[in-house]
């Protein structure tokens, strides 16, 4: 009995063990975002009435699908450089725990189940719009961070079309009020992985990454994109109310969160330290959750 119980302990471990090690291949607190701000395009999107949650089903089932096949492949393409970086050294293909082969398997499969999936139980604008996301963040974006600063910016545009999915996948078309969805998440991502890449620059350094934080090593730059960003983003949050999705409530709340936004940006170019950098990330990722809370609970089409 004592053997048995020890044996099913094992076994059990070494299964949590894969389920850590594949979370970690498919980025899963990334893909948790993906999920979340699609799910919000499609619930504004969706017409007046019961939500058909089958079809948002669908739509997540192939947006996840997708995001993590695009997970596994860039990480595969990056594999020497992760390993090169304290943060990412410990990632499944630098540490061993999977090997090239299976992991361009697994993402290129899931990225292509993903695609047709969306095609065939959701609608062809969506697939399209996931094939620009996987192709833009695979085949542009991940090359371009050895290239150039701007990959920053090149990586904003897969990073933001998860809600727009949403939004064609209960709409079946593309619309201004997708595209205002599209330019919130834009804009967000900015001073976001601008905060990342001043916390992380030695390290991004030495994995050979071109982030603006590196080539602009006194940080004017980096201010400057920073607090930009976050300016610009306060009128496009703007956009859901001014496009009836959303009501009075939801006005209010995206004015004072982009106040709070742009301060703490204004507060990392004034005195460009680490510590400030990480206070910008964190008001960053409660910023996106609460400003779509608010969509969520205050729309009114």
């Amino acid at each position: 009995m004592k053997a048995t119980a020890q044996t099913l302990t094992q076994v059990g471990s070494a299964e949590k063990g894969w389920v850590s090690v594949y979370a970690e291949l498919f980025k899963a607190r990334l893909t948790f975002l993906v999920l979340l701000t699609t799910l919000v395009g499609f619930y504004l999107g969706s017409p007046s009435g019961p939500v058909n949650y089958l079809l948002m089903l669908h739509a997540l089932m192939g947006t996840a699908l997708v995001a993590a096949g695009a997970s596994a492949l860039n990480q595969l393409l990056e594999r020497e450089y992760d390993a090169k970086m304290r943060r990412t050294q410990n990632r499944p293909l630098p540490s061993g725990r999977l090997q090239p082969q299976t992991v361009l398997i697994v993402g290129s499969t899931c990225a292509a189940l993903g695609l047709v999936y969306l095609g065939l139980a959701v609608n062809v604008v969506t697939a399209v719009l996931g094939a620009c996301s996987l192709i833009s963040y695979v085949f542009i974006y991940t090359p371009l961070k050895r290239v150039t600063w701007l990959n920053t910016a090149v990586g904003a545009i897969p990073g933001a079309l998860p809600p727009l999915m949403g939004w064609t996948a209960a709409r079946g078309e593309l619309s201004s009020e997708g595209w205002a969805l599209f330019a919130i998440l834009a804009f967000w991502q900015l001073p976001h992985f601008l905060a990342i890449a001043w916390i992380y620059r030695d390290e991004y350094a030495k994995a050979g990454f071109q982030m603006l934080p590196i080539v602009d090593p006194d940080g004017h730059r980096t201010a400057r994109q920073a607090v930009s960003h976050t300016l610009g983003l306060l009128p496009i949050s703007l956009c859901p109310f001014l496009f009836k999705l959303t009501g009075t409530i939801y006005h209010v709340g995206a004015l004072a969160l982009g106040i709070v936004f742009i301060w703490f940006a204004i507060q990392f170019a004034r005195h460009l330290t680490i510590p400030r950098a990480r206070q910008l990330f964190y008001v960053s990722i409660l910023y996106l959750p609460l400003l779509l809370t608010l969509m969520v609970i205050d729309k009114i089409k």
